[in-house]
């Protein structure tokens, strides 16, 4: 790994990598927060995964998730949203929801696009491999993320129970087999055989597996999207038939911006360390 920054934050560091992904096959850049704590100690660590046309310093900037982190003793991994490169095909019409920024934690399986995006190996898999170079205890693990990166976190941590101890999301996509976003991901990366998009919708998955780790879910009531595109009330009418608790919250005036997760990284950061300590 390459370290391209480094920044010294509530006496913790934040740190940028870059490296040559074997699974996108592309170079790839992540974020890292080590709290002080890390100085003498392992620590367990928080993926973060982003939404859409984010990459891997939105977080990092705009969260202000690095006070609490430093207190708690947290490391959080910010990776990018989808691979990157001159060679990585990207949305014909260079839309913002298909292509670059937007690797929607899936596998892909259609030409063009399976040679470079795989961003659920890179996350499930290769970043984690990589990381234990730094100071971290990656057998305390959460994973939690926003829209896209909602999405995605609740589909990782439902289908590896085993490798994360609690997960959680801001507005997460929750469906997106039955919405417009997920419908132009799924069949553009995947193909028209929908029952292959199931594994990578997780309301789907929470009705075929059901989900033993602790979920905390967080929407803003003014959100534009939340009737077309995110659909909360699936993903909760599935886990009521799998009885599986989820902890929800509807916040009215809030909306879909960073400015939502700035108000309430705090209690999701706390949440996990429940489970991570």
């Amino acid at each position: 790994m390459e370290l391209l920054n480094q920044q010294m934050s509530f006496a913790g560091v934040q740190r940028q990598y870059k490296h040559q992904s074997s699974c996108l096959d592309c170079d790839m850049v992540f974020s890292v927060y080590l709290p002080p704590q890390a100085q003498h100690d392992v620590v367990p660590v928080v993926f973060w995964l982003s939404g859409l046309t984010c990459t891997d310093e939105n977080f990092v900037t705009k969260a202000g998730a690095q006070r609490i982190a430093a207190e708690l003793g947290l490391a959080i991994v910010c990776p990018d949203t989808s691979p990157r490169g001159e060679q990585v095909p990207d949305d014909p019409s260079a839309a913002y929801d298909f292509g670059l920024g937007a690797g929607f934690y899936l596998n892909a399986t259609q030409a063009p696009f399976d040679k470079h995006y795989k961003m659920y190996d890179y996350v499930v898999h290769e970043l984690p491999r990589l990381l234990v170079e730094l100071p971290l205890d990656l057998s305390r693990a959460s994973i939690m993320g926003h829209s896209m990166g909602g999405h995605g976190a609740l589909t990782i941590a439902i289908k590896n129970p085993d490798q994360y101890r609690s997960v959680s999301a801001f507005s997460p996509i929750c469906a997106p087999s039955q919405c417009p976003w997920g419908h132009k991901a799924l069949a553009g990366y995947l193909g028209v055989d929908q029952k292959a998009w199931e594994e990578y919708d997780a309301t789907a998955l929470l009705l075929e597996r059901g989900c033993r780790l602790p979920i905390k879910i967080d929407q803003g009531e003014a959100d534009n999207f939340l009737v077309e595109q995110l659909k909360p009330e699936l993903f909760l009418a599935a886990a009521k038939v799998e009885l599986v608790d989820v902890e929800y919250g509807l916040h009215p005036g809030y909306d879909h911006s960073y400015f939502f997760i700035a108000s309430f990284i705090e209690e999701h950061l706390r949440f996990h360390h429940r489970y991570l300590g």
